[in-house]
């Protein structure tokens, strides 16, 4: 029976009992409770029990059990009632849930004793799951680790999102470069959802907007879809608490069929409505350059938002039947919704319209309870990423809501000439209407501010950048509105699973596992940095992960890299702001300092490994650019005998969580070098640093708190501040801009077609000239480029130093406790959602 290659589909094993046991945690029951799923929740063909099969059955007795758990929290909550908080999220980077879910109910050994019973082992089985693929970058996994800490904290609380059938696309590298395909994360089905077939509400999109005899409005008409529930269970770690992600799929009803149509062989009419409402959560973030493409992308975001708040109303409701009836404004102390960026901006007017026009309430009571309801999360400066709507296209497809919108606005700017006269001529920016008769939009990030209680950024230098630039003039009429709230990081995907090897040390050296969920006893670390013994055993756990990691690299990519070389990663979303062109611009002139040295010189240097790895929108082209440059690179580089043994280049494709899962416990040295001021947190820089990697950077984002909290010396830092930016562009701009000598050469050695035919051309023109759309090199990689080969200079000669790099390390881990999204979510929770933890007893 035994199985341990993954390649033999074998039958269930005869000699372990099938019986259900939901509550299972000794490995003999829990392998029976695996088997009884085998054979009576059967999803494949029953005279298999492959590695695929084990997976399911396996995910669906954890399943049990996170149901059991599940339910016992929704029922304490109903029981005490508390105020929850509804986190709104167009993104969730879940990555893979089975060793997720088995480490936080702390079930790893019988797991894997249960199925080494069964032939086969854990990692195994883990390796057969697909990465859920509801999430871009940073901004949907920030949403994955809340979710983790609002269940281990014990907080009343729930996810909100779309159940998206293809994410964002599947990336395939090529001679080409990027290629997207769709994700089939759910061809077959995911085994940790739960449909709600009594959770539906639908969602209405066009139509017109009726007035009644007493003045009273109500949407009619258009197209109505139906938002139907998915559950997915989040555990909490050692905890009780189990909480859901509620994830909507839209569909059309039996009866927006036309059957008469459909027999007539008008088969695509007859099922119109059916055909659009499958397009809605179909991909995330599909292309908006069309009309169409618009129109999809804004019909998503009113979909999750006015499913999310009429499911949030009708429980408010539920309560009010037990208790008699519940007043309106006791929503506020019963409910804390969180915009996730702007993405959930329509969450506003739509709560306004279902106040107003379903339930009767007057425009002052509707926007007292909506405006004291909701908190917004800004996660960006970049103005292309500040949500504008076009003012037609809104009217078209919500037409009630744009009404509100209009209101809002009129309201606020009456407000304005009220009551602060020293604004009346910034009225133009402040308001959330753009009446630019060549381009009239709404701005959702004014909405949002205008709307909510209390606004924040994502690390102080972005929070202060908020207050001081972008904001300034709201902070002016509500100095209190706005709060810095630094991102974190959930401790046990990013640590304790990722790396039992280094967590295992960790909890040796300060005699508890405590740190798992109080990351602050972190800090215990720092009187060992210098201790040999410690120094050796956290070697032997890096060098451990490193060879793990070479594995994978040879395995997707087949490049073979040498696991004593430095492992050097980058990997995020590829963008020009995040500057990946500058990383393989410095590795492309280190290639050619290493072709022009003697053989003996090379034997000096430090031997690295440049790792790249991230998304390039499909519709943007500069960015794909760089990703085919860095593959061309690497070819090159890796196919040189003079060379590669001292460097090689290697892009990762297909990042997601679980190949972050394989690539931060194994990386020495990580880059978060984006232009200063532009970055608004980030937070892989915060997994890189919890796992000992040791960080080149700029003060952008957490950046400048890692820094603080790690020291300045375990700090590789470079580049421009935040302030200087402005400036440095101006110079730029008037022609003063004097190019390294490094800088240029590096771009010439590359025209000079050295990496290939492809024409480099235009990616390289952003870099030149003074000014102008694509030029004038407005992240400033040239202005930063020689700090940053300095920088890596000194990362070479820290690294020739094993001890102090060891040290250095250490330290790194030592100093991240502050990251922990366990601190961000307790914030959240005490400082703008007024709740409270609510143990299952």
């Amino acid at each position: 029976m035994a199985n341990t290659n993954g390649k033999a589909a074998t039958s269930l094993p005869e000699k372990i009992s099938a019986k259900a046991n939901p509550e299972a945690s000794e490995a003999t029951e829990i392998a029976g409770n695996i088997l009884y799923h085998a054979k009576y929740s059967p999803h494949f063909s029953p005279l298999k029990f492959g590695p695929e099969q084990a997976l399911y059955a396996t995910a669906e007795s954890l399943r049990d059990r996170l149901i059991q758990l599940w339910n016992e929290t929704y029922v304490h909550f109903n029981k005490v009632d508390p105020k929850q908080t509804y986190y709104l999220s167009m993104e969730y980077l879940q990555g893979r849930a089975l060793t997720n879910a088995i480490g936080n109910l702390n079930l790893q050994g019988p797991y894997a004793d249960a199925l080494r019973k069964l032939g086969y082992e854990l990692e195994e089985i883990a390796e057969q799951e697909k990465d859920a693929a509801l999430g871009n970058g940073g901004l949907g996994r920030l949403a994955s680790c809340f979710l983790d800490s609002m269940a281990t904290l014990n907080l009343p609380a729930w996810g909100y999102g779309l159940r998206y059938r293809h994410g964002l696309f599947k990336q395939l590298i090529s001679q080409k470069g990027q290629e997207e395909i769709p994700e089939d994360w759910l061809e077959k089905f995911s085994p940790w959802e739960i449909v709600r077939h009594d959770v539906v509400f639908p969602v209405r999109f066009f139509g017109s907007v009726e007035i009644n005899p007493d003045g009273s409005r109500k949407w009619v008409g258009g197209d109505v879809v139906q938002a139907l529930a998915y559950d997915v269970p989040i555990p909490g770690y050692n905890t009780k608490n189990t909480i859901s992600l509620r994830l909507w799929e839209a569909k059309a009803r039996a009866e927006d069929l036309d059957l008469f149509q459909f027999n007539e062989g008008e088969y695509e009419l007859a099922a119109q409505l059916h055909s659009r409402a499958q397009q809605i959560c179909t991909v995330l973030y599909p292309g908006d350059a069309t009309e169409n493409g618009k129109l999809l992308r804004l019909k998503q975001q009113f979909f999750l938002c006015s499913a999310s708040l009429q499911d949030i109303i009708s429980r408010f409701h539920e309560r009010s039947t037990t208790e008699g009836s519940r007043k309106w404004s006791d929503f506020p102390s019963k409910v804390a919704v969180q915009m996730n960026d702007t993405h959930p901006t329509l969450a506003i007017p739509e709560l306004m319209r279902l106040l107003m026009d379903e339930n009767g309430l007057g425009w002052d009571e509707a926007w007292d309870v909506t405006s004291r309801t909701v908190a917004y999360t800004n996660h960006t400066v970049l103005p292309e990423a500040l949500e504008k709507w076009s003012q037609s296209l809104m009217w078209k497809l919500l037409p009630r809501h744009m009404e509100i919108i209009t209101e809002i606005d009129k309201r606020f700017v009456k407000t304005i000439r009220d009551t602060r006269v020293d604004l009346e001529n910034k009225i133009s920016s402040l308001s959330i209407l753009d009446n630019n008769p060549q381009k009239p939009v709404v701005r959702m990030a004014n909405l949002c501010v205008v709307s909510s209680h209390t606004v924040n950024g994502v690390a102080q230098l972005h929070s202060d950048i908020l207050k001081a630039e972008l904001f300034a003039d709201y902070v002016s009429i509500w100095p209190n509105k706005f709060q810095n709230k630094t991102n974190g990081i959930t401790p046990r995907r990013w640590l304790r699973f990722c790396s039992p090897e280094l967590s295992d040390i960790i909890t040796k050296w300060l005699k508890t596992d405590k740190w798992i969920t109080d990351l602050d006893l972190l800090t215990g670390l720092r009187q060992f940095a210098d201790n040999e013994e410690l120094q050796s055993e956290w070697a032997s756990a890096k060098a451990a992960n490193k060879k793990r990691l070479a594995q994978y690299i040879e395995r997707v990519t087949g490049v073979s890299i040498d696991p004593t070389s430095l492992f050097d990663i980058q990997v995020k979303r590829i963008h020009e702001y995040k500057r990946q062109l500058m990383n393989i611009l410095g590795v492309i002139y280190r290639f050619k300092k290493l072709k022009e040295m003697k053989p003996e010189e090379r034997k000096k240097t430090v031997p690295r490994t440049v790792m790249i790895g991230g998304k390039a929108f499909a519709t943007y082209t500069n960015a794909k650019r760089i990703v085919k440059l860095v593959n061309d690179v690497g070819d090159v580089v890796n196919s040189d005998p003079e060379v590669n043994e001292y460097l090689k280049v290697v892009f990762v494709p297909n990042y997601n969580v679980t190949v972050a899962e394989m690539l931060i416990p194994g990386s020495e040295l990580s880059q978060h070098i984006s232009t200063a001021g532009m970055e608004a947190s980030g937070t892989s820089n915060m997994k890189f640093a919890l796992n000992g990697c040791l960080i080149i950077g700029t003060l952008d984002g957490a950046n400048v708190e890692i820094r603080e909290e790690v020291g300045e010396e375990n700090f590789f830092l470079f580049g421009a501040t935040a302030d200087q930016v402005p400036r440095l562009r101006k110079e730029r701009e008037d022609g003063l801009f004097k190019p390294d000598p490094r800088f240029d050469e590096a771009k010439q050695f590359v025209k000079s077609g050295v990496f290939g035919s492809y024409d480099y051309g235009p990616l390289l023109d952003s870099l030149e000239g003074n000014t102008g759309f694509g030029r004038g090199d407005y992240f400033l990689v040239g202005y930063d480029f020689p700090s940053y080969m300095d920088a890596q200079a000194k990362v070479d000669e820290a690294y020739k130093d094993r001890k102090g790099w060891l040290k250095m390390s250490i330290l790194s881990t030592a100093g991240s406790g502050k990251f922990s999204s366990d601190r961000t979510i307790a914030q959240y929770a005490k400082e703008i959602w007024n709740i409270e933890a609510c143990p299952v007893p």
